[in-house]
C-alpha cells in the first residue's frame, strides 16, 4: 500500500497533468472533460500508470462532493434575470425533458444489450440528464457565445436536471431490488427530491448573505471559505432530509452570487479555481476507474446506445417542449445537439455498485462509453453547428471587473474596473467629454506601469485601466460607455424607468457619443443652457421638457444653474 508522501506525490502529478491536458484540449478541439478522464484511463491499471484504483465508494463520495462545487460555482455565476428569462422551458426539460429522454434510450438499451426492460430502462435513466459540469465548462470557457435566452436555457436545464434522474435511478433500482415498492413511495420520493431541494437552497441562501455581511472575521481569506462552507451546508441539509443536495447547492448560489456581500469578487475567484480542481479531480478520479479493455468489449452496443441516445431520444424530447415556448428551429436544433453527458451519469452508474445489482459491471461501461461519444462528439462540434445554425454571437464586450468594497451593507456603491479595448468610444476623448452619470467618480487611471491622477483634460487611451467608483443602477451606462464598440456600432441604451442622472454641464452631443442617445436638439449646448433657452420662464426644480420619447427633467438646482437633470422615458399619462 503506498504511503501518504507517495499518495500526495502522485495526486499532484495527476492534477498537473489534467492542467497541462487543458491546454491540449483547446488545440485538438476536445472538451476539456475528455481530456481529463484520458489523463486517468492512462494512468489506470490499463494504462502506461498502472495504478489500480476499483473502490466504488470512494468515487461516489469524491465525485459527489466535486460536482456539489461545480453546481455551486454554477450558482454564483447565474443571474436571477436568466432564470426568470427562460425558467420555464429550462425546468420543462429538465423534468418531463429528462423522463422522455430515459424512456426511449432504456428501450433502445434493453433490446440493444439484450437485459430485462428495467435493467434498461435504468441506463436510461442514468444516461437522461444533461451533465452542469460538461456545459459550463462548454460554453463559459471554450469562446462560444449564444444569445442570452439559448445559453440560459442550456446552463439552467443542466443545473436542475439531475433530480429528475436521482430520482429515476433510484426509484428503478428500488423496484429491481424491491419489487413490492408501490408508485406513491415513488412519488413521495420525485416531490421531496424536488421541494426539499429547492425549499432548503433558498433558506440557506437567504441566510448566508445575512451571515457574511454581518460577521466580521479576522482576515480577508476566510470569506470565500464561508461562502463555500455555507454552500456544502446547504447540500448537507437537503440531503439528509431527502432532498437533491445538488438541486439545493446550486439555488444557494443562485441566491448568494445574485446579491451583494463583502469580498465578492475573491470569493469568485477563489471558487471558479476551486471548480476547476474538481473538474479535474473528479474526471481523472472516474477515468481512472474504468478499464479501457472493458470498454472494447461493450463498444458496438455503447455505440449503439449513443447513437439513439443523440439523434433520437434528445430530440424527441427537446424539439416538441421548446417549440411550445417559442424557440426557432435553429434553436431547436442546437439545443437538441447540446445533450453532453459527463461526470452525472457515471456517478450515477455506480449506484448500481452501491445497491448489489448484478450486471452492475455491464451498466457502469456502457455509460461510460455512452459518455465518452457523448462529450467527444457533440462537445467537440458545438462550435461547428453553432456557426452553421448562425447562432454564434460576437464576443461579449469587455467585461468590468468588480472590486471588494468590504463595508457592502453601508455603501451603496461598486468600485469597478474597466479596461479600455481598441475601439472603444470613449478612447481619445477627454474625461470632460464622457457624459458620466452623477455621482459617478473616476478614482484612478493606470497607463502601462504609470498612475495617472484622473482631471477633465485627461485624455483616455487604448489599453488604459479606469477604476471607477458608481452606483449600481448605473452600471449599464458605464458598460456601454466603456465597451469595446463605437457609439454607432451599437444599439441606443434604453433608458430605465428611473431614468439616467446628468450634471447640467454635460454637453448634449457628449450624451450620443456616450450612450448612442440621440435628444434631436442642438447637439453644442450644455443640458443646463437648453433647458434655459426652452424654458418660458424661470426654470425651477422639478420641471420637465418633453422631447420626443425622452423627457428631461430638472433635479437639482443651486440658484440659476441647473445642477443635475435626469433623462427618463416619457411617462404616458392614463385618461
Amino acid at each position: 500500500m503506498p504511503t501518504i508522501e507517495q499518495l500526495i506525490l502522485l495526486s499532484s502529478i495527476l492534477i498537473l497533468l489534467g492542467i497541462f491536458s487543458s491546454k491540449l484540449s483547446a488545440r485538438l478541439g476536445l472538451p476539456m472533460l475528455v481530456m481529463f478522464l484520458f489523463v486517468g484511463m492512462l494512468a489506470g491499471e490499463d494504462g502506461l500508470g498502472k495504478i489500480t484504483f476499483d473502490n466504488v465508494n470512494v468515487s461516489y463520495a469524491v465525485g459527489s462532493l466535486a460536482l456539489a462545487i461545480i453546481l455551486f460555482d454554477g450558482g454564483l455565476q447565474t443571474s436571477v434575470k436568466s432564470i426568470k428569462l427562460v425558467w420555464k422551458p429550462a425546468f420543462t426539460l429538465a423534468t418531463f425533458g429528462v423522463l422522455v429522454t430515459a424512456g426511449i434510450t432504456g428501450l433502445a438499451a434493453a433490446y440493444i444489450l439484450g437485459i430485462p426492460l428495467l435493467e434498461g430502462l435504468l441506463l436510461g435513466a442514468i444516461v437522461g440528464s444533461t451533465d452542469a459540469a460538461a456545459v459550463f465548462s462548454l460554453l463559459r470557457n471554450a469562446g462560444i457565445y449564444l444569445n442570452e435566452r439559448l445559453q440560459a436555457t442550456l446552463e439552467i436545464e443542466s443545473a436542475t436536471n439531475d433530480p429528475m434522474a436521482i430520482f429515476l435511478t433510484v426509484g428503478l433500482l428500488q423496484l429491481l431490488m424491491n419489487p413490492q415498492a408501490t408508485g406513491s413511495e415513488l412519488a413521495l420520493l420525485f416531490v421531496s427530491q424536488m421541494g426539499v431541494g429547492a425549499a432548503v437552497g433558498i433558506s440557506v441562501g437567504w441566510i448566508s448573505i445575512k451571515i457574511i455581511n454581518k460577521i466580521k472575521l479576522l482576515t480577508a481569506g476566510l470569506y470565500p471559505v464561508l461562502v463555500a462552507a455555507c454552500g456544502l451546508f446547504s447540500f448537507g441539509v437537503a440531503s439528509n432530509l431527502g432532498g437533491s443536495g445538488f438541486l439545493s447547492i446550486f439555488i444557494t448560489g443562485v441566491v448568494i452570487g445574485n446579491h451583494s456581500f463583502v469580498f465578492q469578487r475573491n470569493t469568485f475567484l477563489f471558487h471558479d479555481g476551486l471548480a476547476w480542481l474538481s473538474q479535474i479531480i473528479m474526471f481523472v478520479m472516474l477515468g481512472l476507474l474504468v478499464n479501457p479493455s472493458s470498454l472494447i468489449e461493450v463498444w458496438q452496443e455503447g455505440l449503439m446506445i449513443a447513437l439513439v441516445l443523440t439523434f433520437i431520444a434528445r430530440p424527441l424530447a427537446v424539439i416538441p417542449v421548446l417549440k411550445i415556448f417559442g424557440f426557432t428551429r435553429n434553436e431547436n436544433t442546437l439545443i437538441s445537439w447540446v445533450g453532453l453527458r459527463g461526470s452525472v451519469p457515471i456517478i450515477l452508474a455506480i449506484f448500481p455498485f452501491i445497491y448489489g445489482l448484478p450486471g452492475a459491471n455491464l451498466i457502469f461501461d456502457v455509460v461510460f462509453f455512452v459518455v465518452l461519444i457523448s462529450a467527444t462528439l457533440q462537445g467537440s462540434t458545438l462550435p461547428y453547428f453553432a456557426r452553421r445554425l448562425n447562432l454564434m454571437q460576437p464576443p461579449p464586450l469587455i467585461p468590468a471587473a468588480t472590486l471588494d468594497i468590504t463595508a457592502v451593507d453601508q455603501i451603496d456603491a461598486d468600485l469597478v474596473e474597466y479596461t479600455l479595448g481598441d475601439d472603444c468610444s470613449a478612447v481619445g476623448r477627454r474625461l470632460s467629454e464622457l457624459a458620466l452619470p452623477d455621482q459617478t467618480v473616476i478614482a484612478m487611471i493606470t497607463r502601462g506601469k504609470s498612475v495617472l491622477p484622473p482631471r477633465g483634460s485627461t485624455t483616455l487611451l487604448a489599453r488604459d485601466h479606469l477604476f471607477v467608483v458608481l452606483k449600481p443602477q448605473n452600471r449599464a451606462f458605464l458598460e456601454r460607455l466603456f465597451s469595446g464598440k463605437t457609439a454607432l456600432a451599437l444599439e441606443p441604451i434604453e433608458l430605465p424607468e428611473t431614468g439616467l442622472s446628468l450634471k447640467g454641464t454635460t454637453r448634449i452631443n457628449e450624451i450620443f457619443e456616450s450612450y448612442g442617445i440621440q435628444l434631436e436638439v442642438d447637439s453644442n449646448k450644455t443640458l443646463d443652457h437648453f433647458i434655459h433657452v426652452n424654458t418660458d420662464n424661470q426654470p425651477v426644480q422639478g420641471n420637465i421638457i418633453r422631447l420626443d420619447n425622452i423627457q428631461i427633467k430638472i433635479e437639482e438646482m443651486i440658484g440659476p444653474r441647473i445642477v443635475t437633470v435626469i433623462l427618463e422615458p416619457v411617462k404616458l399619462e392614463l385618461s
